[in-house]
């Protein structure tokens, strides 16, 4: 995953992570993307998979300060792509915030969708 590079510490993040947990470090989506996913999720979901565009890697954010909203981070425990505690540390870096944790790894919304809801509606 070249355009991965551009984010700095995620790659030695993931390795560490993957080396910790006893899984293979070399990219995999099965392991770093559907592992806690329900089998007739990732069965539905194949039919509908593309190239993704490196063009969100490329860009450069335009604007000078975050709108007057409040903002929240959800963290996957079980993240293995952007594990917890690199996206807790880019969370305090880049946002000035600290990440909240929910069951689930990188897909949220796919493996822990109910979790994900009572989260956003959470005030």
């Amino acid at each position: 995953m070249t355009t991965f590079a551009l984010i700095p510490g995620a790659e030695d993040a993931r390795a560490a992570t993957a080396r910790a947990a006893g899984y293979g470090t070399e990219f995999d989506p099965e392991v770093y993307f559907l592992h806690d996913l329900p089998r007739q999720v990732t069965a539905d979901g194949e039919a509908h998979q593309r190239a993704e565009s490196a063009a969100v890697f490329a860009s450069t954010c335009d604007f000078d300060a975050w709108p007057d909203v409040p903002t929240r981070v959800a963290a996957g425990a079980d993240d293995r792509f952007f594990p917890v505690d690199f996206q807790r540390r880019v969370a305090r870096e880049r946002l000035g915030v600290e990440a909240d944790t929910l069951p689930g790894g990188h897909l949220l919304a796919l493996s822990q969708p109910q979790a994900l809801v009572g989260y956003l509606l959470a005030t």
